[in-house]
């Protein structure tokens, strides 16, 4: 623990939820970013992908509306919310808020 009572940032738990579907011409796009982000950051954060067609209860919880929607969470919650295709640095950048 910090002394502001917070864990320390390499105990914080990020996940990357990626929102798609098979349909979905944009999120083929997103596809190959994510894959090289995740190559490059190993183990630093956990890459859920959910199609929204098997999985509507979880897309309505997170009220995801157009694809591709990207979510970056911590153990806090969601940190950042990308709608359509986002670029490496964007999610990069969220990823280190969260403390990934």
């Amino acid at each position: 623990m910090r002394g502001d009572g917070q864990p320390p940032k390499d105990t914080m738990t990020v996940q990357v939820l990626d929102f798609y579907a098979d349909w979905c011409g944009p999120c083929k796009t997103q596809d190959p970013i994510l894959e090289e982000i995740q190559d490059d950051w190993g183990d630093r954060f956990e890459l859920k992908k959910v199609d929204v067609d098997e999985k509507q209860d979880t897309a309505n919880e997170y009220q995801v509306r157009s694809l591709p929607t990207l979510i970056v969470e911590n153990d806090d919650g969601i940190v950042d919310r990308f709608v359509g295709v986002t670029q490496r640095e964007d999610i990069e950048a969220a990823l280190e808020e969260a403390g990934a």
